[in-house]
């Protein structure tokens, strides 16, 4: 074996390790059946409240704030994406009480995510080798389409719900270095976190 060869092959090995870490997060998730239609309600899904749809408008620019700290927090563009923020959600609220079932956004949905699959809690359970398709928001504003096979379905234990283990079928490269980067700055916002509070 020469000696580019055990480079390639050594990168490959840390590509493969790269795409296995994972970390638990809330992010906003759409999940349905490839078989189902996206302008149809998804059966099992609770309707939604003021409160997932603050959510939803809410989060990327909390996350935008978080990790540009004093950069945004200081400049006169914040006053703007606050205002835009509350139309959206004074819009969104208006057109969900009008009419319930006319709006699918993201919900904010408590996941475990790597470059490999996604687990997540559902409101409603999916079988073995079902084909989802998932439109994920990585913080702040990175959208992640892609396709997933259901490998596992669990109910929880002492809350409505399941836990749905996936792994990707169709993702692309792109948008798995994407995943990947969110993880691996994740990771580290949490430790520098840790180390600030001293636990």
């Amino acid at each position: 074996m020469n000696h580019a060869q055990s480079l390639q092959e050594s990168s490959l090995a840390v590509d493969e390790r790269r795409e296995w870490i994972r970390v638990d997060d809330h992010l906003l998730m759409e999940c349905r059946l490839t078989s189902e239609s996206a302008d149809t309600p998804q059966p099992g899904t609770p309707p939604l409240t003021d409160e997932m749809i603050a959510a939803a408008v809410g989060k990327p620019t909390a996350d935008l704030l978080a990790r540009t700290g004093d950069t945004l927090a200081t400049s006169p563009f914040l006053p703007w994406i606050m205002k835009v923020d509350w139309l959206m959600e004074v819009l969104l609220r208006g057109m969900a009480h009008i009419q319930p079932d006319s709006i699918a956004i993201a919900r904010l949905t408590e996941v475990n995510i790597s470059g490999g699959g996604i687990s997540f809690v559902s409101p409603r359970p999916f079988q073995p080798s079902d084909l989802l398709t998932l439109k994920l928001i990585l913080p702040p504003f990175t959208p992640v389409n892609t396709t997933a096979k259901v490998i596992r379905t669990s109910p929880l234990t002492g809350a409505p719900g399941y836990l749905i283990a996936t792994q990707y079928v169709d993702l692309s490269p792109d948008h798995q270095e994407d995943i990947i980067r969110h993880i691996i700055q994740t990771q580290a916002e949490r430790l520098r976190a840790r180390r600030n509070t001293g636990s």
